[in-house]
């Protein structure tokens, strides 16, 4: 989870099976889980923060879709890296405590994989832009076999979803950290980043303004250079960011049935 601005904190931690449960409603992760509750998705946080600022992270992300599609997209032929678009458009409320409580326009979307990124891709960038009818979402990558990825997706507030041809690629400033950066954009249209959100060696995550179709919008664009990620100069500072905590022992409940 990661917030931005004054104050804003990050925290993710890889953590064993045994911090791992699962039902049909429910995805449990040491501390924190998700639970799908009468057609909304509750994230509930309760984590620790990594440096500068390590503190206490709790509190609740609930997302609320319009609808939920029936997109997977297979980013590779063998479907062994697949990008799942589960809810594009979505209202979102958010409770992490004093100062970090606002509503407002999300969605929600998963990758899954059987392969480490780094193998099957050198570098990829990723965008999702409100529209007036919905959303629309472009995924660029460069495949480290030689060839490449360009797909664009519209996406309905009933959930619907129509493959588009994507406008021409256009560059967008490169990061603090010196990431190349792409997304799409009408013809002649070039695009800027109005918010600066997460930046790390490899990585980049911003507020983008774009143009498409004649709609100027604003949306959550990433991207990911893997070869630097691949750089064994970097994997001892991943380690600081996103410790490892292989042992977690869940609560057993009492004879009552209450937590202990």
């Amino acid at each position: 989870m990661a917030t931005y601005g004054r104050g804003g904190r990050f925290t993710m931690t890889d953590r064993g099976e045994s911090a791992l449960r699962t039902t049909p409603r429910t995805f449990t992760v040491g501390p924190s889980s998700l639970t799908w509750r009468r057609g909304r998705l509750e994230i509930d946080i309760d984590e620790v923060s990594s440096l500068p600022l390590v503190s206490r992270v709790r509190g609740r992300i609930t997302v609320t879709p319009s609808a939920l599609t029936a997109c997977e997209l297979p980013l590779m032929d063998d479907g062994s890296h697949v990008w799942r678009p589960f809810a594009p458009v979505a209202g979102i409320e958010v409770d992490l405590g004093p100062g970090w409580q606002w509503t407002g326009h999300g969605y929600f979307d998963a990758n899954f994989g059987t392969r480490a990124l780094e193998a099957d891709f050198s570098y990829w960038t990723w965008g999702r832009y409100p529209t007036r009818d919905g959303a629309a979402c472009f995924y660029d990558a460069d495949l480290r076999g030689g060839g490449s990825l360009a797909v664009g997706v519209r996406f309905g507030a009933d959930g619907t979803a129509q493959e588009i041809a994507p406008p021409p690629k256009a560059r967008v400033r490169r990061s603090l950290w010196a990431v190349r950066r792409e997304t799409r954009a009408d013809p002649g249209y070039r695009p800027r980043q109005v918010k600066a959100m997460l930046d790390a060696p490899f990585y980049t995550r911003s507020v983008v303004r774009t143009r498409l179709d004649g709609e100027e919008t604003e949306g959550v664009h990433e991207a990911l250079d893997l070869d630097r990620f691949a750089s064994a100069l970097l994997m001892p500072m991943l380690a600081v960011r996103v410790p490892r905590r292989s042992r977690w022992r869940f609560a057993e409940p009492d004879q009552s049935g209450a937590s202990m």
